[in-house]
């Protein structure tokens, strides 16, 4: 699957913002084939409700900033697990237990990683 370069630049945008606010562990797969409604599941990590909340906005502000749309958010109330919808992406923000309880990663380990070029993984 061909990713176009608005929606993996976007996705740079995301896992950037998300790693300035500390989320760490940044996994892109791509899921398009499998999917109708998204091309990439972006899924990162944080240690707690605030750092996940922290991130959200910044992902949010940035990605917008960039040209993306304004997300559906689900799970901001609980702020375990944060879905934000931006149509050709959507992100995962996860505390730890909950990431590693779901494993999202091994559900979709069929599909390919994107690279996130953009991205310090390092931090």
């Amino acid at each position: 699957m061909e990713l176009n370069d608005s929606t993996r630049h976007l996705v740079n945008v995301a896992a950037t913002a998300a790693a300035d606010k500390l989320g760490v562990n940044p996994v892109a797969i791509l899921v398009g084939e499998r999917l109708v409604y998204s091309d990439v599941f972006l899924i990162v990590s944080a240690d707690s409700q605030r750092q996940v909340q922290a991130i959200v906005n910044a992902v949010i502000d940035e990605v917008v900033a960039a040209g993306g749309s304004r997300p559906r958010v689900e799970g901001r109330e609980e702020l375990s697990w944060v879905l934000l919808d931006f149509g050709d992406f959507v992100l995962h923000v996860q505390l730890d237990e909950q990431r590693e309880f779901y494993a999202l990663e091994r559900l979709w380990a069929d599909c390919p990683k994107l690279e996130l070029s953009e991205v310090d993984l390092a931090r």
